[in-house]
């Protein structure tokens, strides 16, 4: 599996089936556990380049109120200690902030894409990140789920009725890196580490300026990059650009990289947008680099190997295509993000060979 390669100078202070906001393996089945030993979850965030929270764990205390992205007061007799997470994203927070999840969903799914924020040995699987098992949810003994605005039709309500819910918004594309920060921020009232969660922004604050500072050193500053995955349908290669209302596309732009997909239309959650092969040829000569998954055939080194479109590409035959390292998770917080920054400084840097290549250096 591929990794990311990380710089120094940059660790600061500190199908594939389509399910939820992105890319997954198949969800394992509800009540299993994890079996390979994973790092502690400081290591995991110093490996991240993401300050530890070591110290910040959920501290004593009285009642933690607070209140969802639904607008819903949720009181608490103490700050949350045994929570399940249904999305990955959830899960990146807690482990960053010091806090491990006794669930998460799809674990399997999970360490095939997330590599920021390893789980401990012996964290049960929910079950899917849209449906969780209630049966395993219930043998918790849980302080609090966190969920997503995603979850399937009456899962919320059935959740609910065993258990405290704290809902968070799945993404917002016109703010993307603010409603990470909204969402950490909620994780860390309720499990009682805000000074960590402090830690991280200051962390990923200095992840930004240097990975500004290392683009502009690159000559990349200013130019548009096109950022993607894609899956293989059967019959033809779908493509999810990456837009500028994207987390990863936000990020980019904080380092000065601008955005290549003019014209093509996000979500209004992900800023995810959709198109094919014949779609590529209005990007022109830029920078294509992308995320896919050792666990699946290469979507574009493979699927479109043969492709008269694909090999005409002027980024194709001009080298300007790399693959990013695997288990960057693209829709994660900032330990995630820090792992983005790093790869695409190790794009920027390398000089372009034979497409595609790849940015782990």
């Amino acid at each position: 599996m591929r990794r990311s390669t990380f710089l120094t100078g940059l660790t600061g202070a500190a199908v594939l089936l389509l399910t939820g906001c992105g890319t997954t393996e198949p969800a394992a089945s509800g009540g299993s556990t994890t079996t390979a030993a994973t790092a502690s979850s400081a290591s995991s965030a110093a490996g991240s380049g993401v300050a530890s929270s070591s110290g910040n764990t959920a501290e004593a205390g009285g009642p933690v109120t607070l209140t969802d992205s639904r607008g819903k007061e949720i009181t608490l007799d103490a700050p949350a200690t045994r929570i399940a997470a249904t999305e990955w994203n959830a899960a990146e927070y807690l482990v960053t902030l010091g806090v491990q999840p006794v669930g998460v969903a799809d674990i399997a799914g999970y360490e095939t894409w997330v590599s920021s924020a390893p789980l401990a040995e012996g964290t049960t699987d929910i079950g899917t990140r849209g449906e969780p098992s209630l049966d395993t949810l219930g043998t918790l003994d849980l302080d609090l789920v966190i969920v997503t605005d995603s979850l399937a039709d009456g899962a919320l309500e059935q959740i609910e009725a065993q258990v405290p819910v704290m809902v968070m918004a799945g993404g917002n594309a016109t703010d993307p890196i603010g409603a990470m920060w909204e969402n950490v921020d909620l994780v860390a009232t309720a499990t009682g580490t805000t000074d960590a969660a402090a830690e991280l922004r200051t962390a990923f604050a200095t992840t930004l300026t240097d990975g500004a500072a290392a683009i502009t050193a690159a000559g990349l500053a200013g130019t548009p990059v096109a950022f993607s995955d894609a899956y293989d349908t059967g019959s033809a290669i779908s493509i999810r650009p990456y837009t500028a209302g994207s987390l990863v596309g936000a990020v980019f732009g904080e380092l000065g990289l601008g955005n290549a997909w003019q014209g093509v239309e996000g979500d209004p959650a992900y800023g995810l947008g959709a198109t094919d092969v014949e779609g590529l040829t209005t990007l022109g000569d830029v920078p294509f680099w992308y995320m896919a998954s050792d666990s699946t055939p290469d979507p574009y080194a493979d699927g479109l190997a043969g492709n008269a479109i694909w090999q005409s590409l002027p980024f194709v035959t001009g080298g300007k295509v790399q693959r990013f390292p695997d288990a960057i998770w693209m829709f994660g917080g900032p330990a995630s993000m820090t792992q983005m920054v790093q790869a695409a400084v190790t794009a920027a840097q390398a000089a372009p060979t034979a497409a595609p290549t790849s940015a782990a250096g």
